[in-house]
């Protein structure tokens, strides 16, 4: 990981316009549908991370952007540089009446390997790092919680150390619309699969 002070400047301005809606809800990607709530998750490529999100039922929004890094409206460009400190990330909004957030943290260890370290698979640099942003304490506990629990269903699987960082989701800054539900737009783009196959019953 860069030193914060050697991050790169960024910028004041925003990379993702407002407003910019959704390829499959139709919603405005800076709102927050009405009675959701939110979480932050970072497994590697975003692109096939958001579909897999998308895709949950329970989930009503998603939207692709940088988190855990210091350099304020990052581009695409100058993540992957590893000048700016940021992992790829998916912001999700979710109906908590039809998925828990604990829910969405089972789907998220279940669909890469969290001990990777600073990759996942052939996608090697610290913007590929695992990674829970999470909004307060209760979604820090929950995640603390289940990440022990699927320590242990790895290491029965002879995998080492999780290597997920649990870290305040703020400030999220949005990607560029092209990577806004980019297997859409590109339905056979980049996206691969990281799953391990462990799995955990989360209490």
């Amino acid at each position: 990981m860069i030193e914060p002070e050697r991050a790169l400047p960024g910028r004041d301005t925003p990379i993702l316009e407002t407003p910019t809606f959704h390829e499959v809800y139709g919603t405005e990607l800076h709102t927050v549908p009405a009675g959701s709530e939110v979480g932050y998750f970072a497994l590697g490529c975003f692109w096939g991370a958001e579909k897999l999100f998308w895709q949950t039922e329970g989930v009503t929004q998603t939207a692709v952007g940088y988190a855990g890094g210091y350099t304020p409206n990052p581009t695409y460009e100058e993540v992957c540089s590893a000048g700016t400190g940021h992992a790829e990330v998916v912001k999700v909004a979710y109906d908590p009446d039809k998925i828990s957030y604990a829910g969405l943290l089972k789907i998220f260890f279940e669909n890469h390997d969290p001990t990777q370290g600073m990759r996942q698979g052939n996608d090697v640099g610290t913007q590929y790092r695992s990674a829970i942003y999470v909004t307060n304490e209760e979604q820090a506990e929950v995640a603390t919680k289940v990440r022990d629990e699927f320590q242990a269903e790895f290491t029965k699987k002879g995998y080492g150390e999780i290597t997920t960082e649990i870290l305040p989701a703020e400030p999220f800054n949005y990607a560029e619309e092209y990577h806004q539900q980019y297997l859409i737009k590109v339905p056979n783009g980049y996206c691969p699969v990281h799953a391990t196959g462990v799995t955990c019953n989360v209490g």
